[in-house]
């Protein structure tokens, strides 16, 4: 059972990764690789289970807050523009 779950998240991770190279928007491209990393970190702690590792748990907590400081990051990065000051440029 859990080498389906296994199998069906690298379905869901392959959608996501072309999801995040034909995405319309950036914004849909951000959100594709947000969910490819969230899968990612289900996918560590499910192998973790199958292998008997309890130590991926560790990892897959680490990747998970890579993940989110990775997108707020990026998302900050679209919002602000690479202007270092803080503030905002005028178009």
């Amino acid at each position: 059972m859990l080498l389906f779950v296994a199998a069906t998240m690298l379905l869901v991770m392959l959608i996501a990764i072309v999801r995040a190279l034909l995405g319309p928007t950036i914004y849909d491209r951000i959100l594709a690789v947000n969910l490819f990393g969230t899968k990612t970190v289900l996918l560590i702690a499910v192998l973790g289970f199958l292998f008997g590792r309890p130590e991926f748990l560790d990892i897959a907590l680490i990747y998970a807050l890579i993940n989110f400081i990775s997108v707020i990051a990026v998302l900050r990065y679209f919002e602000y523009g690479s202007s270092t000051d803080g503030t905002r440029e005028n178009s």
